[in-house]
């Protein structure tokens, strides 16, 4: 079954809140912790990446923000020439090999065939590229309040997340956790935020809001890759505050 997309506005608007920020602040210095620096990579954001790339896209030789058909998608970076691209996670318009690495988020949640957008991550990432997921974690608070993008989709735990990246011929690699302090948008408890971060990942990392893992492509083998026709077609939509997520879904083709 589809996993409903929050919408590309809705994760703006998070973003720009104070919630928002101090959410990301604490994901980016978890990230930063499973961060294996590559000299002048190939990165890809999947998903809404883009609060994110811009901690990262410094040493890269080139970024990119993929953004699925069912979110919607914004220019990115600002006042510079787009690096976004309308994409469909299981077909990504990316040649054999050709990126560093991937980074994931809000992208897991929503996919329609997880082992399907995994696979085809692996087909892009180059022998010995890097995936990086930030993904909900099913025992949370943040995976069951609604006004955060991380109350949307499918929450996983660690052992699901494991299990997934072995199937598609991952190595799951360096860990983390974020999002132990409450959801909520009452000053007091953000400015706690630091402590029960940093009380949080010592006492009680099973129930982080968000896991973070990083993987490695595994290759013993060529692998056959079956191919596949195309079972999406992008529906062109005008709207003056974004793409909304029952149009820009894409459908399937007769």
């Amino acid at each position: 079954m589809l996993r409903m997309h929050t919408d590309i506005v809705d994760l703006r608007q998070f973003y720009h809140s104070e919630l928002g920020r101090m959410a990301e602040q604490a994901v980016s210095m978890a990230l930063a912790s499973v961060w294996a620096r590559l000299p002048e990579e190939r990165l890809v954001g999947l998903g809404y990446a883009v609060p994110y790339l811009e901690r990262f896209r410094a040493d890269t030789e080139r970024t990119f923000a993929f953004m699925p058909a069912g979110q919607g998608a914004v220019n990115w970076p600002v006042a510079e020439l787009s690096s976004t691209a309308l994409v469909f996670d299981e077909e990504l318009p990316l040649p054999d090999a050709s990126i560093d690495r991937v980074l994931m988020v809000h992208a897991l949640e929503f996919a329609e065939s997880p082992r399907e957008t995994m696979k085809e991550i692996w087909r892009v990432l180059a022998p010995g590229g890097r995936l990086v997921i930030v993904v909900p974690n099913r025992r949370g608070v943040w995976a069951r309040m609604e006004h955060t993008p991380f109350g949307s989709g499918r929450p996983y735990s660690r052992g699901q997340l494991t299990a997934l990246l072995r199937e598609t011929n991952f190595t799951p690699g360096a860990s983390s956790e974020a999002l132990f302090f409450p959801p909520s948008r009452r000053k007091m408890i953000l400015r706690l935020r630091h402590g029960v971060e940093r009380f949080g990942r010592s006492l009680w990392p099973v129930f982080s809001g968000v896991i973070i893992v990083e993987a490695q492509k595994r290759l013993y083998q060529g692998l056959p890759v079956a191919a596949r026709a195309s079972r999406r077609v992008f529906v062109p939509v005008l709207a003056p505050h974004g793409v909304p997520s029952t149009r820009s879904r894409a459908t399937k083709t007769p």
